[in-house]
């Protein structure tokens, strides 16, 4: 089994979406709808990534992401940002959070399955 993403994502239809893409490739996914489930989700369970949404409401990805980083734990989790903001200087700022690498919307089914290929060792 290839291993177990966290999809936090406040979209119902993008978390269908990324979650049949995951399924497909037979990864196990946990979805939550805000940063603060998914928060939670990560103090009691075990994940070899996390997709963020960044435009969330409450904390938004990039708070998120600073929450998870402020963990030593969570310091090398892979955490891959999904956004629908293509201005460059919001590239750098969500970089700039902490996370591993970013992907925008609409998801490239294939970028994203390479990207978790290389940071997430199957078991």
């Amino acid at each position: 089994m290839p291993g177990t993403i966290l999809v936090i994502e406040d979209n119902p239809d993008n978390r269908k979406l990324v979650t049949w893409i995951l399924e497909d490739e037979d990864y196990e996914v946990v979805c939550a709808e805000t940063a603060e489930e998914g928060l939670e989700l990560l103090l009691d369970n075990h994940f070899d990534a996390v997709l963020m949404d960044i435009s969330l409401p409450g904390i938004d990805g990039k708070e998120a992401t600073r929450r998870i980083r402020a963990q030593p734990r969570w310091q090398e989790l892979p955490i891959l940002a999904l956004t629908a903001h293509a201005i460059k200087g919001e590239h750098e700022s969500i970089l700039a959070s902490g996370v591993t690498d970013l992907l925008t919307k609409p998801l490239d089914e294939g970028l994203l399955l390479e990207q978790l290929s290389t940071l997430v060792p199957s078991r």
